[in-house]
């Protein structure tokens, strides 16, 4: 677990921005609030890998919760804002575009 702005982030993190031992390139930035538990994780792995419960994505019409967290600058985002971008709309941090393959594991 780290906090970043006040956020605790759980999960197999490595570095102070959320990296995890599952994806940890310089773009691997993100963390995601998950919809189930309502806690956030650099990813899916990590979350599975300590709950108890069933993951759940977030639904049609969510795509205005803020469940999306730059680990470089601590900026929140809605999901609507996470999948229009390529880069933090704070900080410029990019995105790794590879996570748009998962996005189907997190958002509806």
């Amino acid at each position: 677990m780290i906090s970043i702005g006040g956020y605790r982030v759980l999960g197999a993190t490595v570095d102070a921005q959320a990296r995890c031992e599952h994806y940890r390139n310089d773009a691997d930035v993100i963390s995601i609030l998950f919809h189930c538990c309502r806690e956030w994780y650099p990813c899916v792995r990590c979350h599975d890998a300590v709950v108890r419960h069933s993951r759940t994505v977030w639904p049609a019409g969510s795509d205005h919760a803020h469940a999306i967290l730059c680990g470089a600058c601590a900026t929140t985002m809605t999901i609507a804002e996470y999948r229009a971008a390529e880069r933090c709309p704070r900080c410029a941090a990019p995105f790794n575009p590879g996570c748009a393959l998962h996005h189907p594991l997190y958002f509806s």
